[in-house]
């Protein structure tokens, strides 16, 4: 008997037959003999519609009052979710109990609609299973030491069920999602991309953080710092699939030195339409410079992705970073009115039509000449590289956006990821 997770996205919860059917799912693991730990998300749109309510009665405010009332009605959603899928459970004939993530339970710090999980108590879940109960538990959301509700974010479901089944030292963690895996790169770009069977933590960390919207970056860093193995599966296959099959289905995101990970140079490609540049032309080339430039834009709390400082000459460089699309304006803003004022920049430029490209895998580590493939493969189909990022595991690239889809073609079939993995 193994202790498994399951994890099931809104989509998969979006109606009362879909419902149904997850309860049948559960139901077989269950009834396979497994203690089964169900966290499902908000009903699909929920959550949305639940905030546009609240955005209707004040568009513009973000204080911490109404970010603490916000997290109040967000958290309802997923409360709907479990009460309804532990009453499908009992119409299977299971035992079933639901809980919110504040009867469990979560503790998170008091970052309203960000939340970060502290601890979670897992008394009351595990006298439940074992009284032979499938426990079903809210996911996105817990409680902070004030007894405020909280929740995690977009995508926090995730992260919740890897925490609970980090918490509960459980066997396996299931994502049930609409995708059946995790790909060589998006299918919808590339046809012929591969499902993978199995990718290491660090792998899936550097997807998720390149543009791979599979699984939640935060759910990918608590797989790996707690080894959770984790599966990624799909929701829509028949829920009466065998289940042996079924627990061999997905993509497995497992550890690096295990002897069945795929041995590929290059894991998969990864890619960003989100990404604007700015540069500051004509910078003193001076100590402390990068800091006066990115001292400020770090203040305003915009994040900044891949940096490049150009040679010296004649006392003078360029400065150029890349930056969210939706916090492009305000950069630029920033840079005009404040940083090059203050550092005698000679000018300041954006460009919003850009994005990044990245190749991805733990082979780069042990293998010579991967950029350079990556450089040539995109030299012989005119793409021009405006910025280069690098780290063990992967390259990124930064180029105009009317070339992304080019670029992943073309890389994907210059790392042969169309073939099977051998």
């Amino acid at each position: 008997m193994a202790l498994i997770v399951h994890k099931y996205g809104g989509t998969s919860m979006g109606s009362t037959d879909r419902i149904r059917n997850v309860a049948k799912r559960v139901a077989k693991w269950a009834r396979a003999g497994h203690q089964m730990v169900v966290v499902p998300s908000a009903m699909s749109g929920e959550t949305n519609r639940l905030l546009g309510l609240a955005k209707e009665l004040s568009p513009a405010s973000s204080s911490p009052a109404l970010m603490r009332e916000l997290d109040m009605i967000a958290a309802t959603g997923e409360q709907v979710s479990v009460g309804l899928l532990a009453i499908a459970l009992q119409a299977e004939g299971l035992e079933s109990v639901s809980y919110t993530g504040w009867q469990v339970p979560v503790a998170t710090d008091s970052s309203y609609t960000k939340a970060r999980i502290e601890s979670i108590d897992d008394k009351r879940v595990r006298a439940d299973l074992a009284a032979g109960k499938v426990v079903v538990i809210t996911g996105f959301q817990g409680i902070d030491e004030h007894n405020n509700i909280t929740t995690l974010g977009r995508g926090g479901s995730d992260t919740s069920a890897v925490a609970i089944a980090a918490a509960m030292k459980a066997d396996e963690c299931l994502i049930y999602t609409d995708v059946d895996g995790v790909y060589t790169t998006d299918p919808r770009v590339v046809p012929e991309a591969r499902r993978l069977k199995s990718i290491s933590f660090e792998e899936m960390l550097e997807m998720a953080s390149l543009g791979s919207k599979v699984l939640q970056i935060r759910s990918v860093e608590f797989a790996g710092k707690y080894r959770v193995p984790l599966r990624v599966l799909s929701s829509f296959t028949a829920w009466d699939i065998d289940i042996n099959e079924e627990a061999k289905s997905g993509t497995l995101i497992t550890f690096e030195e295990d002897e069945n990970m795929e041995q590929a140079v290059v894991s998969g490609i990864a890619f960003n339409r989100d990404e604007a540049k700015v540069t500051l032309l004509g910078v003193p080339d001076k100590p402390g410079i990068a800091f006066q430039i990115l001292g400020p834009v770090a203040e305003a709390n915009i994040d900044i992705d891949v940096i490049i400082q150009n040679v010296s000459h004649d006392g003078k460089t360029d400065f150029s970073f890349t930056v969210h699309r939706n916090d492009y304006q305000r950069t630029l803003e920033l840079l005009e009115k404040t940083v090059a004022p203050a550092t005698g920049a000679a000018k300041v430029m954006g460009d919003p039509r850009i994005c990044k490209v990245s190749i991805v895998g733990i082979g780069m580590r042990s293998h010579v000449g991967v950029a350079s493939k990556m450089f040539r493969s995109l030299s012989e189909e005119g793409i021009n590289i405006q910025m280069i990022s690098t780290s063990e595991i992967k390259t990124s690239v930064v180029i105009d956006e009317k070339y992304m889809e080019l670029a992943v073609r073309a890389l994907h079939r210059a790392f042969d990821l169309d073939q099977p993995a051998t």
